[in-house]
């Protein structure tokens, strides 16, 4: 198992010297930090070679199938989605923190690009280059943390949905059938209308393979390993087993393959295939800052980035936000630790490089990181052999299809199931917006909290009422609320005594706020105590101290000493 994290230096405590942060970042850690292959690497064992090239082949025998269809998702020559395939595995090898995640080309970038670049080449090429170019500044200036308001609920019903999503879109190819919507309800209705034109030939080799796969993966999980006291013919015959078990995925993918080519060179077509593509690799080139139209009029750099318009912000920010919840939903599953930040820069390099090789944009690929994790990858090094049958996309998403965390969220925490709910549908209708949608109900739910604090009130003589968190300016008409409810209004106005142990943080507006509550209980002669109070400000304490002798008259009544924190 990769531990991506282990040996990453955490944040620093306290201020330190220029000399000394300058040390700090042409340290060998700070590099480990940006590369993170030097991490894992020097522990790199012999035996995660063989899991890594199990992986690898299998998801390159994956990759190249869906990049085909993947670029006519985008309106382009099928040869784009080979072109946008390869560079992802070699960056992300270097670079990445997540064992499992593959990048290229995905459905919904797929989708996304299709609608701002109308299936021209040349602006999916320079569009990769400036999604690249915005995600490679976002992880310089240290953006990742705005990831990390992905919860997970949103990460489980966007696992759930994509994995609901992609197995399904994966039924018209073993029925056969060509030419279905993408959009998942139409998808649903016209594949079910279009079952009699199913081709037999494409249903009888995709359950074969499904079978196939199934009765592996069942032969995989109940395989006891061999005793000490087994023959030596039946630890060769278990470990034969077991190795074709594990590499299952890429031997029906050959298989199956075997089986097309074949029909197909006796001039019996029964399966459907990809076709043929343009040959050989793409040149090494700077991509297009400018584009020529047919007619000869020429389209400035300016105009190109015009006619992008938004899509320079939904573009890059929806492969950054489809690749981080696919890596944190399998760190999740398989017990590691990803960097936002570092995740942010190796999409963003990828995307850079990409577009030098004719890429358009490419991201995190759910099923084919589904495909890596299922196949037992050890580190990043399996991206460098990377590309898929319908049944084994099926069999590789169906695990993630978690019902149980219902269940979970209902027994821990029942609001938790409102973004999960939110995200899983609303990913049926476009995952962009399950996802937007998802973290936008969290995002709501977490501002509520802040804005309305848990204060706990207690009668010892006077109000006792403690904080649970901390006071920010969106919380500052709650406290001032429940202060004139509980005190100012009562009859006669009573003391208060705010036990702010829990407080470590005051702004401008609450400690303005404060300022005129002690005025109000100024006015009424009864005093607002501040207890345990560890981040002061001028006003604060100008206004503790002018309460001295209501503090003391307090300490009296609780029967505990006055304890002062010197300013």
């Amino acid at each position: 198992m990769m531990e991506p994290l282990v040996d990453r230096p955490g944040p620093q405590v306290g201020r330190s010297s220029l000399g000394e942060r300058m040390a700090s970042c042409c340290s060998y850690r700070s590099l480990q930090t940006w590369l993170p292959i030097l991490t894992w690497l020097p522990k790199y064992r012999l035996s995660w070679l063989q899991m890594d090239l199990i992986a690898g082949l299998t998801v390159g025998l994956t990759t190249v199938p869906q990049a085909l269809a993947y670029a006519e998702v985008a309106g382009l020559p099928v040869q784009y989605g080979l072109y946008s395939a390869f560079m992802g595995g070699f960056i992300y090898t270097f670079l990445g923190t997540s064992k499992d995640v593959t990048l290229g080309p995905t459905a919904i970038m797929s989708l996304l690009c299709a609608s701002y670049v109308g299936g021209d080449p040349v602006r999916a090429v320079l569009l990769s280059l400036l999604c690249g170019a915005i995600q490679t500044a976002m992880a310089l200036l240290r953006l990742g943390f705005l990831l990390d308001f992905i919860s997970f609920p949103v990460i489980k019903g966007f696992t759930c949905a994509a994995a609901v999503t992609i197995g399904f879109g994966q039924v018209k190819n073993v029925l056969g059938l060509k030419d279905i919507p993408h959009e998942f309800f139409l998808q649903v209705y016209y594949t079910f209308y279009r079952i009699p034109e199913t081709r037999i030939g494409d249903v009888v080799l995709g359950l074969l393979c499904l079978c196939l796969l199934v009765m592996l993966q069942w032969m995989k999980r109940t395989l006891e390993p061999p005793s000490e006291q087994d023959a030596p013919l039946t630890k060769a015959a278990h470990s034969l087993v077991w190795g074709i078990a594990t590499v299952r995925n890429a031997l029906v993918v050959v298989a199956a393959s075997f089986v097309a080519f074949s029909w197909n060179a006796f001039g019996s077509p029964v399966f459907t295939i990809t076709g043929k593509t343009s040959q050989g690799l793409p040149p090494f080139r700077a991509p297009p800052l400018s584009e020529t139209t047919p007619n000869g009029t020429s389209i400035s750099f300016g105009e190109i980035i015009k006619d992008f318009g938004g899509g320079l912000a939904v573009i890059p920010f929806m492969g950054v936000l489809e690749s981080i919840a696919i890596a944190k939903a399998f760190a999740s599953q398989n017990d590691y630790r990803i960097n936002a930040n570092q995740e942010l820069f190796a999409i963003g390099l990828t995307n850079i490089m990409g577009s030098f090789v004719s890429a358009y944009p490419v991201t995190g690929s759910f099923g084919r990181t589904a495909v890596n994790s299922q196949t037992g990858v050890c580190t990043p090094a399996g991206g460098i052999v990377t590309a898929s049958l319908a049944a084994v996309i099926i069999c590789a998403v169906a695990p993630l299809v978690d019902y149980r965390v219902v269940m979970q969220f209902w027994r821990i925490r029942k609001l938790d199931l409102v973004p999960f709910l939110i995200t899983f549908l609303l990913s049926f209708w476009e995952v962009q917006y399950g996802i937007v949608g998802g973290v936008v109900v969290s995002g709501l739910m977490l501002l509520y909290n802040v804005a309305r604090p848990n204060i706990k009130v207690c009668d010892h003589g006077v109000l006792v009422m403690e904080l649970d968190s901390g006071l920010s300016f969106p919380s500052t008409e709650y406290l001032n609320t429940v202060l004139y409810t509980q005190a100012l209004q009562a009859s006669p106005p009573r003391s208060v005594v705010l036990d702010c142990h829990h407080v470590n943080t005051v702004d401008y507006t609450v400690v303005k706020e404060l300022r005129d509550l002690l005025r109000q209980f100024k006015l009424r002669g009864v005093g607002l105590i501040f207890s345990g109070l560890q981040v002061l400000t001028d006003w604060v304490v100008y206004s503790i101290r002018s309460w001295r002798s209501c503090w003391q008259q307090t300490c009296r009544i609780l029967d505990t000493p006055p304890v002062w924190r010197r300013h």
